[in-house]
């Protein structure tokens, strides 16, 4: 599969929204391959690594989030299912799973529930290593400060908001994949 002719079906090649996506997700994409060939012993799909990389975010075009020239009108926390989404009607349901399950360090159920968020009642969290990898890798990364990575520390700053579970998720992640 060629994630960019699926982003360029959604997106206007020349379109700055295109560029800020292709920006953070190719940003995502190298420090996840990164850690896949830091850590053969997590026996990680490279390829898939890679295409999902570039794929995790592709439902970003639905939500409101003028900043990143997203002009739908979804709520921004939404853009990860909706994604999912696009990429079962695309035939891709292994890449679908990583968008819906990258939002913080993953959404619980009783996250979803407790926010009122309109996103389907289940846990959305990452299972896979291929998920967990990339997961972990999109927080190092803005779509507001595109090119610049994040420290660890701040990285996990940002995570607050998610709550302690998800702080010890991104912790484990950070020995694991170190």
């Amino acid at each position: 599969m060629n994630p960019y002719e699926v982003i360029y079906r959604y997106y206007k090649k020349e379109s700055r929204l295109c560029d800020i996506l292709l920006r953070h997700s190719e940003s995502v994409m190298r420090k996840a391959v990164d850690i896949v060939l830091r850590n053969p012993e997590l026996k990680a799909d490279l390829e898939f690594v890679a295409e999902a990389s570039l794929l995790h975010d592709i439902g970003i075009f639905m939500t409101d989030a003028e900043g990143i020239m997203c002009f739908g009108n979804r709520p921004y926390i939404e853009h990860g299912y909706l994604g999912a989404e696009l990429m079962r009607l695309e035939g891709y349901p292994r890449h679908a799973l990583v968008c819906e399950r990258h939002t913080g360090t993953g959404l619980t159920k009783e996250q979803i529930e407790s926010n009122g968020w309109n996103i389907p009642h289940r846990d959305m969290v990452p299972v896979s290593v291929e998920e967990q990898i990339i997961c972990y890798a999109d927080k190092f990364f803005s779509k507001t400060r595109l090119d610049e990575e994040y420290t660890t520390d701040t990285a996990r700053k940002k995570l607050e908001k998610f709550g302690e579970e998800g702080l010890r998720r991104f912790d484990r992640w950070t020995v694991m994949f170190g």
